[in-house]
């Protein structure tokens, strides 16, 4: 079991520079978990790519769904005091600690692309490459 974030959720569904990394992580380990505000973030990522032209609302759709399926039954609120606390302390948003959070909780890493959270949190967070080839 790992946490991952919205990063790499984007990487394994949509053509990004780390895919062929994202698709290795979850033959690896298919039990991926997040905090439920993944669901906006992943949201934004479409919606900016629509936005852009990347690719149109059908495909977005197909990305959402298996989004969902990917990740079903893994969803977790983690504790606002918890949040706020990883917050304050590391300088990351609450938004990325939320991560940090589901992660601490479930005693597992947090998979992750983001060098903020990578350096804040050297003893939870692990990049998507490292993960891959450890």
């Amino acid at each position: 079991m790992i946490v991952v974030d919205t990063n790499v959720i984007a990487s394994l569904l949509l053509q990004a520079e780390f895919s062929i990394a994202a698709a290795t992580a979850i033959e690896q380990d298919r039990d991926w978990c997040v905090p439920r505000l993944w669901r906006s973030e992943f949201r934004n990522v479409l919606s900016t790519a629509i936005r852009s032209g990347l690719f149109d609302l059908q495909l977005a759709l197909r990305a959402w769904e298996t989004a969902i399926a990917v990740v079903s039954g893994a969803e977790y609120e983690p504790a606002g005091f918890d949040v706020l606390r990883l917050a304050q302390t590391s300088g990351c948003t609450a938004y990325d600690c939320e991560y940090v959070a589901v992660a601490t909780d479930l005693n597992v890493y947090l998979v992750t692309l983001d060098t903020q959270l990578l350096r804040a949190f050297p003893d939870t967070a692990v990049h998507l490459t490292d993960f891959v080839h450890s």
